[in-house]
Order: C-alpha cells, then sequence, then structure tokens
C-alpha cells in the first residue's frame, strides 16, 4: 500500500530550488563538444548488435566466388582437363588417375559456383555443368577405366566447346 503522506495532498505546495549550473563559455562549449561527439548508449547497442549479427550470419566462407576472372580460370581449368581425360586412350595406365582427379576437380568446382545466383543464368556454366554431369554419371556408372561411347563422348565435346565460347563471350 502507498503511505498515507503520499496520497494526501498537502496544503501548500512547495517548489523546488532551481539549481542553475555556473557555466562559462568555455565550460558550455566542451560540455556540449563532448556529448555531441559520445554516442548515446542506445546508438552503441544497435551498432555493435548490427556487427556482431553481421559477422556471425554471414561468415567469410571460402566456398563463394570471389570475382567473374576467378570463374572464367577455373571453368577454363576444369574444361582443359575435361578434355585430357576424354582424350587419353583406352589403353593409358594414367586413365584411372586422371578420372579421379577430374571427379575431384569437377566435384569443387561444382559444390563452389552450383550456388551462386549470377551464374545459374549462364551458357557456360550450364553447358560445363551438363558435362560434367554427364561425364561424372558414365564414370560412376561404369567405373573409371570404362571407355565413354563415341556418342556420348561427342556430345560433351560439343558441350564443352559451347561453353567455352559462351565464356569468351562473357556469358
Amino acid at each position: 500500500m502507498a503511505s498515507p503522506t503520499l496520497i494526501t495532498p498537502t496544503t501548500k505546495p512547495q517548489s523546488f530550488p532551481s539549481i542553475k549550473p555556473k557555466s562559462t563559455s568555455v565550460a558550455a562549449a566542451t560540455a556540449t563538444a563532448t556529448t555531441a561527439a559520445q554516442p548515446t548508449r542506445r546508438e552503441f547497442l544497435s551498432l555493435s548488435a548490427s556487427v556482431a549479427s553481421v559477422t556471425w550470419l554471414i561468415p567469410a566462407s571460402p566456398a563463394l566466388a570471389t570475382s567473374d576472372e576467378e570463374y572464367v580460370k577455373e571453368t577454363e581449368d576444369v574444361i582443359n582437363k575435361v578434355r585430357t581425360t576424354l582424350g587419353m586412350e583406352k589403353n593409358d595406365p594414367n586413365v584411372a588417375s586422371a578420372v579421379s582427379e577430374l571427379r575431384e576437380v569437377s566435384n569443387s568446382w561444382v559444390a563452389k559456383y552450383r550456388r551462386e545466383k549470377a551464374l545459374l543464368g549462364r551458357a557456360s556454366f550450364r553447358d560445363i555443368y551438363s558435362a560434367l554431369n554427364a561425364v561424372s554419371g558414365h564414370y560412376i556408372s561404369f567405373g573409371p577405366t570404362a571407355p565413354i561411347p563415341a556418342k556420348r563422348k561427342t556430345r560433351i565435346l560439343e558441350e564443352i566447346d559451347t561453353a567455352e565460347k559462351a565464356l569468351k563471350r562473357g556469358r
């Protein structure tokens, strides 16, 4: 319960004496300068919360593409690797190791660039993705030493050629 002195009004209102600070022009200028330069608690908390949330929610990921030049360079490397692997003779003893290297390179390329929304509409991405899918599907199904049939091989090489042309055009 409230105390009776707070509820009962006084007969005579008391006024509090006003306290006026002694201010000089230099003291007033420094006081306003320090209050203007110092952020308020609310500003500080909102700024620190936004910085913390950005660093926690969006970590720097090495799996994301950093530039168009990097995409072009890595895609050209994948294209060259596919061509050299498909161009090997079936009697070559290095076919199995070349296929395993191709699978590693293609898996890392796909994992890196398939989430890039800017690249999904590109003709070069679509064609190289389709060619990598056909190559890896063949080697998964038939083994690393099984030769690719001529019809499938020509289709893969055509897709690689169109991807390379599109890549040179910036598409």
